[in-house]
């Protein structure tokens, strides 16, 4: 356990009412937009965009909470290490469950973190299934959202931050898209 506490305030408001895990709507034209983008790409593109963007927004939200806890960051190596053909999935699928989202179980005391953690979780499983990259987004915006605005906001703001995350999400991906990807990822979204 992580000496991360709620600052006395927020305390009682989390207290009061359960936190959301997630923020985004599925059913928004933004998300839909991104699940088509998605379905354009191949497995190896997605999990690429999702490792580089968890590595680049959400694991300094995470060691901004937990700095000594490298768990996460092991999750994101580890499956590039997959990519380039060095480890097998089961080496990786052990971490990203024993080690990544084991820290985020640990953490229902620190908000930011735990969403981080479930983010980074999701974009590392992203390699074997790249609908997990959905997954990392509406963790994310829960990161984003609860680091920016702690946790008394209004579900109309927590939403707009979401909405903002996925607009960088999707200019993330559309920055590094591929046109006319022979071999689009196979998507079977469960949401």
């Amino acid at each position: 356990m992580f000496s991360f506490i709620l600052p006395p305030g927020q305390q009682l408001t989390a207290m009061r009412r359960k936190l959301r895990k997630t923020f985004g709507d599925v059913n928004a034209p933004s998300v839909v937009a991104l699940m088509r983008l998605i379905e354009t790409q191949s497995k190896t593109t997605v999990a690429s965009w999702t490792l580089d963007y968890a590595e680049r927004k959400l694991l300094p939200l995470f060691e901004k909470h937990c700095p000594d806890d490298k768990r996460p960051a092991h999750a994101i190596s580890a499956a590039r290490e997959w990519l380039d053909g060095k480890v097998k999935l089961p080496y990786v699928k052990n971490i990203i469950l024993n080690e990544c989202h084991a820290a985020a179980r640990e953490l229902d005391n620190a908000p930011v973190a735990q969403a981080a953690a479930r983010a980074i979780g999701q974009s590392a499983g992203s390699i074997h299934a790249a609908p997990h990259s959905l997954g990392l987004y509406f963790y994310a915006a829960a990161a984003v959202a609860y680091d920016r605005l702690g946790l008394g906001a209004s579900e109309a703001e927590y939403e707009a931050v979401a909405e903002e995350v996925c607009a960088d999400y999707t200019a993330a991906l559309k920055s590094v898209a591929v046109e006319n990807e022979p071999n689009p990822a196979r998507c079977k979204w469960n949401c």
